[in-house]
């Protein structure tokens, strides 16, 4: 990975719906400054970025009157923009990380390749929970949106599962906190593994 240490990589996405700035250090230190409407994603942002120990800057106006989709899944789009930029071509990492997080009586597990190939499983089926509903100002169907708007422009293959798990708060704030776990340890430095891959490139 290029310039793993200092690169700070910018962002930005301007539409009819949304109006996004974005600044992202991959090895930074777990400074997050986020600026949704949206308070509860807000929350998951920092979270994510906490213990990612990435540095996150996100300034987000968009068209919440409507609903929190257009703004959760744009900066989904441009933090995976922003990944992609920073870790392709993946050279001296990990490239796998896995993760399981507990929060309270929830339980989830993220698996992460980072494989220039973009794939999302998300399972939320665990003793047939009902993953529905809101959680403050946030429709908690817009979760996986954001994760596979983030996988789908990082080209990362993720598997995010609920293992168990009764309150919604608890439980998304676990597949925040095992997916941003997983990707610091998928993109760990090893300068043992020149490129993780027998194909010779990813």
């Amino acid at each position: 990975m290029k310039n793993q240490e200092t690169k700070v990589i910018h962002k930005s996405r301007k539409t009819k719906e949304t109006d996004i700035s974005l600044n992202l250090l991959i090895y930074g230190s777990g400074n997050a400054q986020i600026q949704s409407d949206i308070g509860f994603f807000n929350h998951m942002l920092e979270s994510l970025v906490k213990h990612s120990l990435m540095d996150l800057e996100i300034v987000c106006k968009g068209d919440t009157f409507v609903d929190g989709h257009h703004s959760i899944e744009d900066c989904g789009i441009l933090l995976g923009q922003a990944l992609a930029q920073g870790i392709y071509p993946a050279q001296g990492i990990e490239r796998f990380g896995n993760a399981s997080v507990v929060m309270d009586e929830s339980c989830v597990e993220c698996d992460i390749d980072v494989s220039n190939r973009a794939f999302l499983v998300f399972e939320t089926n665990a003793y047939k929970f009902p993953f529905k509903g809101k959680v403050g100002e946030l429709d908690v169907e817009l979760v996986e949106e954001f994760f596979r708007a983030v996988c789908f422009n990082a080209n990362l293959s993720v598997h995010i599962v609920l293992k168990r798990g009764k309150n919604l708060h608890h439980i998304i704030e676990a597949m925040f906190k095992a997916f941003a776990v997983a990707l610091r340890r998928a993109l760990s430095p090893n300068p043992r593994i020149c490129t993780p891959s027998t194909k010779g490139v990813l």
